[in-house]
């Protein structure tokens, strides 16, 4: 077992600092010199993921110690990192920034000393000069357990005010691997929940990455970085990869076939983790994705659908004009075919999304707003649903600008905590539909339970 996989973490002071663009360029320079590179994200993230996939060639996976608890960070991390010569983790907000009022949980700094990871800070020079060394000795020393090893100067406006950062810098102790001029070219676009996602952009995205990479490349030691990365201890003793199969996999009664559970693609859901696709077929079942833009029928012998989240509010008018899929969809669940949905897919099921039409599942209408409902969540399952037992807790995270106006005939999923004490969701049938956001690796349990009732639907 490999434990000692080179790898660095990509951390700022605070969100905006130009950690994507140096995390996502970093893998994919990398990637050039002919490493396997691991790509990560700290947090529920979704989006990001995707442009280092665009990077790396290898699907990007998120470490999120509020979802899926502190013990099974290494675990996943050395499952997405087998075969691999190197990771690179980027970070989330500012590094001591987490989950609210839980400490450090959650954050780019609890990942880092989970993983005995050295990280590199990026640091948003554009508005400072002198100062920047008061900055990074105030990060490097916070903590002696997060192990600061170099500093990215990025947005430096000319050679004189390099020269004045690293001057400043030679008394701090953290040395500069790289210094990043500003450069407009290597933007990425946004909207209301952040960047636009890779499946959306096409050839844009793969141009992105690739000024990225240049831009990295040009700018930074990679020599440096690579021994940086080396420099990393073991993972703590005894650790082993996680595994989708455990604690056995589920294989099909004999001479039965396997159940097929369609999940959505596309562009107007992109939010999934790879560990929910690899649970369901670890509990039997086969997975085929679709595209609720263009497909206008589910996979041949749909017995389950999962709707994870996305853009459907961007996407309205062409999910609403696909009217043959909307029908196979209320059909299956009118059915009894199992149900999960999260975010946009609740969305989906609804009757209408901003006065167009949906899938008509629920007894639900649902409209844009312009308020942000933001943030982590303690969960437990209010009743049984196709998901999970009723007591069953689970932590999510909700992250939407849409509202949703409830009818009648449905019992809710989750009872939740955001502070304030609510129930949420819909159970209807064997259809489980929230906004809430979860992690099946925390609760494997889940994913069986829905491939077990998919196996009777």
């Amino acid at each position: 077992m490999v434990t000692s996989l080179p790898r660095l973490v990509i951390a700022a002071p605070s969100s905006g600092s130009g950690k994507t663009t140096v995390a996502t360029g970093l893998m994919a320079a990398f990637a050039a010199r002919g490493l396997a590179v691991s790509p990560h994200k700290v947090g529920p993230d979704y989006i990001d993921p995707g442009y280092h996939a665009l990077a790396t060639g290898r699907t990007g996976r998120n470490l999120d110690a509020y979802l899926c608890g502190p013990e099974l960070i290494a675990p996943l991390f050395l499952h997405g990192a087998r075969g691999c010569d190197l990771a690179v983790v980027e970070g989330v907000m500012g590094l001591f920034d987490g989950a609210a009022g839980e400490g450090e949980l959650a954050s780019t700094a609890q990942v880092a000393k989970l993983l005995r990871a050295p990280v590199v800070l990026v640091v948003d020079a554009s508005a400072q000069s002198r100062s920047v060394a008061a900055l990074v000795h105030g990060f490097a020393s916070w903590d002696p357990e997060v192990r600061v090893g170099g500093v990215i100067l990025n947005k430096v406006g000319s050679d004189r005010h390099e020269a004045l950062l690293r001057e400043a810098l030679d008394s701090a102790g953290v040395p500069v691997l790289g210094v990043l001029r500003r450069a407009e070219r290597v933007d990425t676009p946004s909207r209301h929940l952040g960047l636009v996602p890779v499946a959306e952009r096409g050839r844009a995205a793969v141009d992105a990455v690739g000024a990225m990479a240049a831009l990295v490349a040009q700018g930074c030691d990679l020599g440096a970085l690579e021994a940086l990365a080396r420099s990393a201890g073991a993972v703590p003793a005894g650790t082993a990869p996680w595994t989708p199969a455990a604690p056995a996999r589920h294989e099909p009664p004999a001479g039965k076939r396997a159940p097929v559970v369609a999940v959505a693609g596309g562009p107007a859901f992109t939010f999934s983790y790879a560990e929910h696709t690899e649970l369901l077929a670890a509990a039997g079942a086969d997975v085929v994705t679709f595209d609720p833009l263009r497909d206008e029928d589910l996979p041949e012998g749909t017995a389950g659908l999962v709707v994870g989240g996305g853009f459907p509010e961007v996407y309205a008018g062409e999910l609403s004009a696909n009217e043959p899929l909307r029908k196979a969809v209320a059909d299956l669940a009118l059915g009894g075919a199992p149900v999960a949905a999260e975010c946009a897919g609740l969305l989906y099921l609804c009757r209408e999304l901003d006065g167009q039409p949906m899938c008509g599942v629920l007894d639900a209408t649902a409209r844009m707003s312009d308020r942000l409902t933001l943030g982590y969540r303690d969960a437990v399952a209010v009743g049984d649903s196709v998901l999970a037992a009723a007591g069953t807790r689970m932590r999510g995270h909700e992250f939407h600008r849409t509202v949703v106006e409830p009818g009648a005939g449905a019992a809710p999923a989750w009872g939740v905590r955001t502070p304030v004490r609510r129930v949420e969701g819909f159970v209807q049938q064997r259809v489980h539909a929230s906004y809430l956001h979860t992690h099946w690796a925390s609760e494997p349990g889940v994913a069986r339970r829905f491939v077990e009732r998919c196996r009777t639907s």
